[in-house]
């Protein structure tokens, strides 16, 4: 962590201007490694701790909900041995975290293709997400087996096959229909998204509810992102104007 200076002060943030919902795209783990002449597992096991800052960050600070991009469809197409050690420190995250999830009132979630997941990992979201449900201070969804794209199709399909159902008319699919039947049912969609390791991409991220995202691209590594950084990048969306397609 870097040393705090009076400009990184919680107290400088508006916390009446927060993002409602922050989404990240947690790049950068494995050039971290590479960096520091480690292993890209070792990289991914010092990503946890700036996965605990963040979070640790929104619950002190009031942000509602936080997305993180943790494992996306494409990623199962590693080595096999680098897929199964992030399974085993995703398992380890979640059984080192779940007393402090329930001690600071937060609610776990995930969005994805869950059913793709080794079973012990599901075994174990299953056990926190259920632990955590009555929690309402800080929703934390995690992006696992996600991809936009697989999303969309996902819910075109759910869609259709009411259509042939009789139980939706063609003409009834609006927005607020195609919302009801997206992994982020019931999640407002993200304010700011933030991307670390300085790749303008959104890599098939939460592509239908982005549209209006506020962008922030960063060219730190995620093991580097701290809280710090995180609360100069709030206070830079409260410094935007947002205005929806609006004059």
């Amino acid at each position: 962590m870097s040393s705090s200076s009076s400009s990184d002060n919680l107290s400088e943030v508006d916390t009446s201007n927060l993002p409602s919902h922050v989404a990240i795209i947690m790049d950068g783990n494995g050039r971290w490694a590479k960096k520091h002449r480690l292993s890209r597992i070792q990289g991914h096991e010092k990503g946890s701790d700036a996965v605990r800052a963040v979070v640790r960050t929104c619950r002190e600070i009031g942000v509602s909900h936080l997305t993180l991009y943790a494992f996306s469809t494409e990623n199962w197409q590693r080595p096999k041995k680098e897929v199964d050690a992030l399974m085993a420190l995703l398992n380890k995250f979640l059984r080192s975290e779940q007393k402090e999830m329930q001690e600071k009132n937060i609610r776990l979630n995930v969005i994805g293709q869950i059913e793709r997941l080794p079973q012990d990992v599901r075994r174990e979201l299953n056990k926190v997400m259920t632990l955590t449900e009555k929690n309402n201070a800080l929703y934390l969804h995690l992006a696992l087996s996600y991809g936009g794209r697989a999303e969309i199709v996902r819910m075109v399909q759910e869609l259709i096959k009411k259509c042939k159902m009789g139980q939706i008319q063609p003409e009834a699919i609006n927005e607020q229909l195609i919302n009801e039947h997206l992994y982020t049912q019931g999640i407002p969609d993200p304010d700011l998204l933030i991307r670390t390791s300085g790749e303008m991409r959104i890599s098939n991220f939460l592509l239908w509810q982005i549209a209006y995202t506020e962008l922030y691209i960063t060219p730190t590594l995620w093991p580097d992102f701290d809280k710090q950084e995180f609360l100069q990048i709030l206070k830079d969306y409260q410094r935007r104007e947002r205005r929806f397609g609006r004059v």
